[in-house]
């Protein structure tokens, strides 16, 4: 008996509408159009505007005269200056109340959040209204307590508090002796560098050392010896260059030494001690999300819960913890345009200045905008080879 061959019909594949490949390609070269429109729209609109009112595009504008002082500068500066200096001026000023804060409100943030977890129920508790407090008030309020609540009713000048190693402290913010470099005095810091990358290697060695052999080696005390020693040494060998010039109280005010005024303190404090409540509760969760048999293994080798924390669980916690400590230190850079309140010369209020002065609102906001862009992205990108590092490597 021949066999039949049996024919197939295909089925039909109907209109390309209902093709989820054509679809898509569909809806993504529709919101590419009404997003070019839009964009069009936005800067057609800018130009007409600009041009209605006779105001000159660009940035040449930032080589005028700015002629307005700024009352707090870490480079030289006067009222001569031009646009573009005043906004380097408030740039760095931004990036010096950052970092500053990062570092406070990590440390006060980690001791806070290991704080909520004590056994003694005092310190727990003190660590819990802390976080409950400064979590749950806008951070312009809490700049607004440390500038109208806390620094501006100190004593005046004349009753300075006085402070350790010739310091004061006063409405006029804090006073400590400046240091006055002599000749040869840069060996100290070239000292201080080498003293810093010496002592990473010899971290980087004992830990190669420990993972081969299970000893371990004093790197503490071996990397303070290396960072304090040498400065010490090059500050010798090159004959004494460094002097200080401590403040002097006198009738009406302080001379002398170095000041950093009541707008810096109180931002740095406010900032400082709002992040550290969200720090505090992110380190809290990363503990709480070790396993709790790591805790009892490391116990029953005989570690001491010191060692414990230190050795076992915050470093296990750590790769909980920077994920979301990244966008805290974001947050914190970002909040420091709140500086404006109070009167202190950030990027926003100099970069605002400059605004109202030439009229160049475009420029000015999209200046700002590029560098606080551009501050979050080193903040990521750093913070994301922190991570990598941190993360566990499969063998």
């Amino acid at each position: 008996m021949a066999s039949q061959e049996v024919l197939r019909e295909e089925p039909s594949r109907g209109s390309f509408i209902n093709d989820p490949r054509v679809r898509g390609i569909f809806y993504q070269a529709v919101v590419v159009v009404l997003l070019a429109v839009s964009v069009w729209w936005i800067v057609q609109n800018v130009i007409d505007n600009l041009t209605r009112l006779h105001i000159a595009s660009g940035f040449g504008f930032l080589k005028g005269r700015a002629g307005f002082d700024i009352s707090d500068s870490a480079i030289a500066y006067t009222s001569d200056s031009t646009y573009g200096r005043a906004i380097v001026v408030g740039f760095i000023n931004t990036i010096i109340v950052a970092v500053a804060g990062i570092v406070t409100a990590t440390l006060i943030g980690f001791i806070v959040g290991i704080g909520r977890l004590s056994r003694n129920w005092l310190i727990r508790k003190i660590c819990t209204v802390y976080v409950e407090i400064f979590r749950n008030i806008p951070p312009l309020l809490v700049i607004f307590f440390w500038y109208s609540g806390v620094l501006s009713v100190l004593p005046a000048p004349r009753d300075s508090i006085n402070l350790p190693f010739g310091s004061f402290l006063n409405q006029r913010g804090f006073y400590f002796p400046r240091a006055v470099w002599g000749d040869g005095s840069w060996l100290i810091p070239v000292a201080l560098i080498v003293g810093i990358a010496m002592a990473w290697f010899v971290a980087r060695m004992a830990r190669q050392r420990q993972m081969a052999t299970g000893q371990q080696f004093p790197v503490f005390w071996t990397s303070v010896a290396l960072i304090v020693g040498l400065p010490l040494l090059a500050y010798v060998l090159s004959g004494f260059p460094l002097s200080f010039d401590f403040p002097k109280q006198s009738t009406f005010n302080l001379t002398g030494g170095f000041q950093v005024k009541p707008e810096f303190l109180s931002l740095y404090l406010a900032l400082s001690c709002y992040t550290a409540a969200f720090i505090a509760e992110i380190v809290r969760a990363g503990i709480v999300g070790v396993s709790k048999g790591q805790t009892e293994a490391a116990g029953a080798l005989g570690l001491r819960p010191g060692s414990i924390l230190r050795l076992v669980v915050v470093p296990q916690a750590m790769r909980i913890v920077i994920p979301p400590l990244t966008s805290q230190y974001l947050n914190l850079t970002k909040n420091s345009s709140l500086a404006i309140a109070i009167g202190y010369p950030d990027l926003t209020a100099t970069a605002g200045t400059v605004l109202n002065q030439t009229g160049q609102a475009v420029e000015g906001v999209l200046i700002m905008m590029v560098v606080y862009l551009a501050l979050s992205l080193v903040t990521s990108a750093i913070m994301n080879v922190v991570n990598a590092r941190m993360a566990l490597v499969e063998r």
